[in-house]
């Protein structure tokens, strides 16, 4: 049985959040409005980071109707085939100023109230066919609904997850002693490793570099490989994770102590470290990145960049170079250095030289794209704020010998157009969760003070 063509009404929001979102709905005809074109040209040259895709957008819709007549423009043209079990829908761009006020429409004083005319206006005259407009915007669709559009939906074909309840902690927790559930094991050890090889059906789901721990406090390994039998989990020893040391900072709870491990670790490329304001994920980031520049000399300087709705759009109103305009941002990044020099006699002297030896350089995000960073620990703070294709573009600027470590909270989004599911940080966090090259930890617990432990559970 052939499904049946469904009439899809983008939102400008949509094209923001993902350009080339109109090639996305398959056999499905696509509709963009006058007023999303007009809003469009309207953000192409603002000095925003948004402004970009508002440009990828319009330079895509171009290039597809490019050679199509004004009539084939609005009857609809072919869009190309992405998929080979799907035919293509087709796209049209709809003149929703030749609509006329009536009984049941919306005031057209507003772009959004436009919109929502136009999706009523094409579910009147096409009532067989299913019509769905596709916003970002909660209360649009609270209003589309209001106004009598019978199908209004999220964009979500880049969420992997329904719920954030099941995003990826990067650690399995048993109930009781971990060695209680073991029926029959096999261990090599090679130098102080050891590697246990235990049955598959002790842990279903798991994931490479994923840790193991358990209620009793006797366990502690990290998951290194598998077969359709056997389980390999190399024995990391809780004494030896709890006594992880990084420029002077030990962890103060066993998910600290997975981090450590996972942030000191030469072999891993990408660490993500999920978890509630105070749990110390800023903290434990710039110690090991200390630690491993100048104690170790393993990378040559540490790049901080950190995202907020302020950065993306601007940095320019502020005096002073990139580093000293991006500073009252990155005071999180100061206040953790500060934390770390607190016993120094002269804790300003001990800032400026570090500041100098570890070669820290404060970066926007905007000026992130096009480089190629070489032999750097990259610290990308608060990056729940930025989308899965902004993600994609720092991610895809480390090169040889470059490490990346991604924090922030799920629970402080900031973006108008993210939610918990929707966010980059969810994206990669799930997009990552098979790569060896990876880890990803969800620091359980606050540890800034009882003062901060209170209200993140409490308010």
């Amino acid at each position: 049985m052939i499904e049946e063509k469904i009439i899809y009404i983008l939102d400008t929001n949509i094209l923001l959040h993902e350009p080339f979102a109109f090639l996305s709905f398959q056999e499905h005809d696509v509709v963009v409005p006058m007023t999303v074109l007009e809003e469009l040209d309207s953000i192409k040259d603002r000095r925003k980071d948004v402004s970009r895709d508002a440009r990828v957008a319009i330079r895509a819709l171009e290039d597809t109707l490019a050679q199509a007549s004004p009539e084939e423009v609005l009857a609809g043209v072919k869009l190309p085939q992405t998929d080979e079990l799907h035919p293509s829908g087709c796209l049209s761009i709809f003149n929703d100023y030749t609509l006329e006020q009536t009984s049941g429409t919306l005031s057209f004083n507003e772009n959004d109230n436009r919109i929502i005319n136009t999706a009523l206006h094409i579910q009147a005259v096409k009532s067989s066919k299913r019509v769905v407009l596709v916003t970002k915007d909660i209360n649009m669709r609270l209003k589309a609904k209001g106004a009598g559009l019978a199908h209004v939906e999220d964009y979500r074909t880049d969420q992997l997850i329904d719920d954030i309840r099941f995003l990826t902690k990067g650690y399995h927790k048993f109930d009781g002693d971990f060695w209680e559930k073991i029926k029959s094991c096999e261990s090599e050890t090679e130098g102080r490793n050891t590697t246990h090889f235990v049955d598959r059906e002790i842990v279903p789901v798991t994931y490479i570099n994923e840790y193991l721990i358990d209620e009793s406090e006797s366990f502690a390994g990290k998951v290194t490989g598998w077969d359709e039998e056997k389980l390999a989990i190399l024995d990391i020893g809780r004494d030896r994770l709890m006594s992880k040391n990084a420029w002077g900072i030990q962890p103060k709870n066993i998910y600290q102590g997975m981090a450590l491990d996972a942030l000191l670790d030469p072999n891993i490329d990408l660490v993500i470290l999920t978890g509630p304001a105070g749990c110390g994920k800023t903290l434990l980031a710039l110690a090991s990145a200390l630690e491993q520049v100048i104690e170790r000399g393993l990378y040559d300087k540490v790049i901080v960049t950190r995202s907020t709705p302020e950065i993306a759009e601007s940095i320019g109103f502020l005096p002073g170079t990139e580093e000293e305009k991006m500073a009252p941002w990155l005071a999180a990044i100061t206040d953790s250095l500060e934390v770390l020099h607190k016993q120094d006699e002269n804790m300003n002297s001990s800032l400026n030289y570090i500041m100098d030896k570890a070669n820290i350089q404060f970066k926007s995000v905007n000026f992130m794209r096009g480089r190629s960073i070489q032999n750097a620990l990259v610290l990308l703070d608060e990056c729940q704020n930025l989308t899965a294709s902004q993600l994609k573009t720092i991610i895809t600027r480390c090169g040889e010998g470059t490490k990346l470590v991604c924090s922030g909270n799920l629970a402080q989004i900031d973006s108008n157009y993210l939610t918990a599911v929707t966010s980059g940080l969810t994206y990669i966090v799930e997009r990552f969760k098979s790569f060896p090259g990876s880890t990803t930890i969800n620091l359980n617990g606050v540890v800034r003070s009882r003062l901060a432990s209170f209200a993140e559970e409490n308010l």
